[in-house]
């Protein structure tokens, strides 16, 4: 099959966000073909290239969302009646009372007089407004050429403006002021650029079998283009949820501005769930935010990401090689994850354990990065001196910082084969890559209790609340001072990682997604022989059983009746690639057997305690 692979800041640029994944799906399901679509952040990234594109890649189109080009596109008088009517209610469901809450979710057992579903209603509606207003913005772009001149038109600012002075509408939106108005449309302007784009044609998406958004958010965007204009069905990936990201940042904007976008993202996050054929999250992390959200629970599927193993066979298949007395934490040094805390847990080890050693090994990571990692290295040697009161050198102390690619350290497997133990210490996480590279290695962990943490090891580990350094001691020592109870997590953490977090699982459940969509969609164009008659057998049979399938009523995103379904026959005038029919075989999100509830806020007592947040033996 074909199928459209849209990504935002990553694949198949070399630096980026999604791109390691996107690039080993791809190399990993050779017997499809692929047409990647993407969008650029920088011109830094743009300059960095791309990564080498295996042959399945049948072409690439890139869009930047970081320069204001100009269409030169000037409206008529009908054409900008258009845009104002459709842009002005877009702004007036941002602007709502209950645009920031309502989300299009329904209870089955609610009635015609309940409350809950008058909500119901309300919210179906308003999410039908936005949805209208959306996709009225894409058909006058592709009418008129784009949209770019007039998202940045007073007519644009004196349009929002009108929407937040309206009756009914949120308090902070109420008191926007002009610069409020003019950082919402900038935002707005960028956000919607990709309905400005040549990418919504027979020859383009609408060509694939299939959207694959490997991100919410913009990257979404074309695949509810391709959706509404030729009924592609959309499949969207999120291991980090756009929504959550958008809560975490503009933390300095005023209160209009945050409430706006915030309701500008939900009712996108909301309205590209509802029309998705199915959502991946990485973990049950992001599955909680999608549901939340609005996501249907009955399309959500489970899938981890997949990680590549080979690396880190050696270092799992021979434990011995790790320094008994050393931890180690490895990644990106930020303030978010806490190396501070960790230090001060340090001290706690070295009180009972005088022989043990920390290396944290890893570069500072954005703005933040570098400031925090020399106030790290001050800490550590104030906590740290020697018998005359004199810092230790660096590597000569009980503490280490380094890189990967010094010596003895080539890669991340040299990293985890130096220490007994590895930490995590965060106190933000989504899916902890790191620790999942720790348990290819067969190292027993400590982390702390944020983001999927519990739910990658499962009870291969200990688990102790954030921003506790006690607890994060006394798991360490714990540790420390039982090497068999080390080997026994340590091999127990590589058997689960090996199950559950390679590439091989990851491309496998993508695969079966694939083809599970495609068998359930109506069949778009008949697929054409060398004399122009149509391929027996091109059509998956369902395509022609009478009636519904009442099994998955609840899955099938609702779609117009295809041409080939009228009474009168057609001939068809578009080739189609033929699609092979699975055997459905539904997935299930994956849980740890015997994983333990969720820790309390208290710390671990003792060392005697712990055994509670690990396997059964």
């Amino acid at each position: 099959m074909r199928i459209g692979l849209i990504a935002e800041g990553g694949y198949p640029y070399v630096s980026g966000d999604a791109g390691l994944w996107c690039d080993r799906l791809v190399r990993g399901l050779g017997h499809h073909e692929f047409d990647v679509y993407a969008f650029s952040r920088s011109e830094a990234q743009e300059d960095d290239g791309w990564v080498p594109l295996p042959p399945q890649v049948g072409r690439v189109r890139t869009a930047s969302l970081w320069t204001a080009e100009d269409d030169g596109v000037v409206y008529g008088r009908r054409a900008r009646r258009r845009f104002a009517e459709h842009y002005g209610e877009l702004a007036a469901v941002l602007c709502a009372s209950d645009s920031a809450t309502a989300t299009p979710t329904a209870t089955p057992d609610a009635g015609p007089g309940d409350p809950g579903a008058a909500g119901t209603t309300r919210a179906q509606a308003e999410a039908d407004r936005f949805a209208g207003a959306l996709f009225g913005l894409a058909e006058l772009a592709r009418d008129e050429g784009g949209l770019a001149a007039a998202l940045r038109s007073e007519t644009a600012v004196r349009t929002l403006e009108r929407a937040c002075r309206a009756p009914r509408v949120l308090p902070a939106a109420r008191g926007a002021r002009v610069p409020d108005l003019l950082a919402v449309a900038a935002h707005l302007r960028q956000a919607l650029r990709p309905l400005s784009l040549d990418w919504y044609e027979e020859d383009g998406l609408g060509a694939v079998d299939l959207c694959h958004a490997a991100s919410g958010g913009t990257a979404a965007l074309p695949g509810l283009l391709a959706g509404h204009f030729f009924d592609v069905p959309l499949l969207v990936t999120e291991y980090g949820v756009r929504l959550r990201t958008h809560y975490l940042t503009r933390p300095d904007s005023s209160p209009a501005v945050r409430s706006l976008l915030a309701a500008f993202h939900g009712r996108l996050a909301a309205e590209t769930y509802r029309r998705a054929a199915f959502i991946t999250p990485g973990n049950s992390h992001a599955r909680r935010w999608q549901e939340r959200c609005g996501a249907d629970r009955a399309k959500v599927r489970t899938v981890h990401p997949g990680m590549d193993a080979a690396p880190f066979a050696e270092a799992g298949e021979s434990p011995e090689r790790a320094d008994p007395h050393t931890l180690v934490w490895t990644g990106r040094v930020e303030p978010a994850k806490d190396l501070v805390s960790l230090l001060h847990a340090f001290a706690g080890v070295r009180t009972a354990e005088p022989s043990a050693r920390l290396r944290i090994i890893g570069g500072p990571a954005g703005p933040e990065g570098v400031p925090y990692l020399e106030h790290c290295r001050d800490l550590a040697a104030r906590l740290f001196p020697d018998g005359t009161g004199v810092p230790h050198a660096d590597g000569a102390g009980p503490v280490s910082f380094e890189e990967t690619g010094g010596p003895g350290l080539t890669g991340p497997a040299d990293a985890y084969a130096a220490g007994a133990v590895t930490v995590l210490s965060s106190v933000v996480e989504g899916f902890p890559a790191g620790l999942v590279e720790a348990m290819f290695a067969g190292r027993a962990t400590v982390s702390t209790d944020v983001g999927a943490v519990v739910e990658v090891i499962g009870g291969t580990g200990l688990v102790v609340p954030p921003r506790d350094p006690r607890a994060l001691a006394e798991a360490c020592v714990s540790l420390l001072r039982d090497p068999e109870r080390r080997t026994r997590l340590g091999a127990a953490a590589r058997a689960r990682a090996l199950e559950l977090f390679t590439v091989e699982q990851n491309v496998a459940a993508f695969h079966d997604l694939y083809l599970e969509i495609v068998a359930r969609t109506p069949v778009r164009r008949v697929l054409l022989n060398g004399t122009g008659d149509p391929m027996p057998f091109a059509a998956p049979a369902e395509a022609h059983v009478p009636g519904h399938w009442a099994a998955l009523a609840s899955h099938r995103p609702s779609r117009t009746v295809p041409a080939w379904a009228t009474d009168t026959p057609m001939r068809a005038t578009a080739p189609a690639r033929p699609v092979t029919v699975p055997v459905r075989t539904p997935t299930a999100p994956v849980r740890a057997a015997g994983a333990p509830a969720r820790p309390a806020t208290t710390p671990v007592a003792d060392a005697s305690s712990l055994p509670a947040r690990e396997a059964a033996r």
